[in-house]
């Protein structure tokens, strides 16, 4: 029953995690001539055909990977704290 509760507690906090990178993480939405000519460049290059897919999937997963990292400190330093 504890590893359960252990578990539910682990992916609760990657959720909550994930939301406030979700909503600390971006960036602002308004794209400079510049920036938008890169967007569209690059989903050509890929194969999109809309650049807002790309740029959602690249913003998707750079938040995922602050949700990780942060998940990934917090459960080091639960471990250094109760080794101590």
């Amino acid at each position: 029953m504890a590893a359960l509760v252990a578990s539910v507690f682990k992916i609760a906090l990657f959720i909550g995690l994930f939301l406030l990178s979700f909503r600390y993480v971006r960036i602002s939405h308004q794209w400079t001539e510049g920036e938008a000519r890169a967007w569209w460049g690059a989903s050509d290059w890929l194969g999109v055909r809309d650049p807002e897919d790309l740029y959602i999937g690249v913003w998707l997963t750079i938040e995922l990977i602050a949700a990780v990292l942060a998940y990934v400190a917090i459960m080091k330093l639960w471990r250094w704290y109760r080794t101590k």
